[in-house]
C-alpha cells in the first residue's frame, strides 16, 4: 500500500468516526455530551491535517494521477468542513443546554457560565482561524500545482522540441555522411579515368613513334 493509499485510510476511518459521534450527541447529555464533543473536536483538527499531508504527497504524482488525486482532496475539505460546522452547532447547543441547566439548577460556582461561554467563543474562534488558514493553505497549493503543471507542460514540450532537433541532426549525419560516401567516390572513378587515359596516350605516343621509325627505316 502506498502512503498516499494509507493516509486516505486513515482520514476514511477517522471521518466515520467523526460522523458517527456526530450521530450520537443529540442523544447525549450533560458531560458525557461534552466529552464527545472534546473527541470530535480532536478529530477535526486530526483530520484536516491528514488532509495537508495527502495534498503534499499528491504532488509527486504523474500529472494525470495527481489531477484525480486533487478531486479527491477537494471532496475531503469539503467534508471536514461540514464536519466543522456540524462541530460548532453541538458547541452552541451544549452551550445553551448548559446555561439553561444553570438557569434551573444554579451553579456550583458563580464564575461557571461565564467560563464556559468563554470558553466556547475561544474554540469556535480557533475553529474558524484553522478554517481560514485551510482556505488560504489551499488556495496557495492550487496556485503552485497550476504553476507546477504548466512548468511541467513547458519543459514536455522543449523536451519535444530537443528531441525533434537531435532527429533531425541525426538526418543530416546521415546525409552528409552519404554525400561524403559519394564524393569520394567521384574522385576516385576521376582518378581512374585521368590515369587511364595517359595510359593510353602514352600507349598511342608509342605506336605513332614506331611507325615513324619503321616508316623512316624502310
Amino acid at each position: 500500500m502506498s502512503v498516499i493509499e494509507d493516509l486516505e485510510q486513515n482520514f476514511a476511518s477517522l471521518t466515520a468516526e467523526i460522523t458517527a459521534k456526530t450521530g450520537r450527541i443529540p442523544k447525549l447529555s450533560g458531560s458525557e455530551k461534552r466529552q464527545v464533543t472534546e473527541e470530535i473536536e480532536r478529530h477535526v483538527a486530526e483530520a484536516n491535517e491528514l488532509i495537508d499531508q495527502i495534498d503534499i504527497e499528491i504532488q509527486s504524482l504523474p500529472h494525470s494521477a495527481r489531477q484525480k488525486a486533487s478531486s479527491r482532496v477537494k471532496s475531503y475539505r469539503k467534508d471536514i468542513a461540514t464536519a466543522e460546522k456540524e462541530l460548532r452547532r453541538a458547541q452552541v447547543a451544549l452551550y445553551d443546554y448548559e446555561q439553561g441547566r444553570d438557569e434551573l439548577m444554579g451553579p456550583d460556582d458563580p464564575h461557571y457560565s461565564e467560563d464556559q461561554r468563554t470558553k466556547l467563543l475561544d474554540n469556535t474562534e480557533k475553529l474558524d482561524r484553522s478554517s481560514r488558514r485551510l482556505d488560504e493553505g489551499y488556495k496557495i497549493a492550487l496556485e503552485t500545482q497550476e504553476i507546477g503543471n504548466e512548468i511541467m507542460d513547458n519543459l514536455s514540450r522543449d523536451r519535444e522540441t530537443i528531441t525533434r532537433a537531435r532527429e533531425r541532426l541525426r538526418d543530416t549525419d546521415t546525409n552528409l555522411s552519404k554525400s561524403g560516401q559519394l564524393l569520394r567516390t567521384i574522385l576516385r572513378r576521376m582518378i581512374q579515368n585521368k590515369i587511364i587515359i595517359a595510359i593510353i596516350c602514352i600507349v598511342l605516343v608509342a605506336v605513332i613513334i614506331t611507325g615513324i621509325y619503321f616508316a623512316v627505316s624502310g
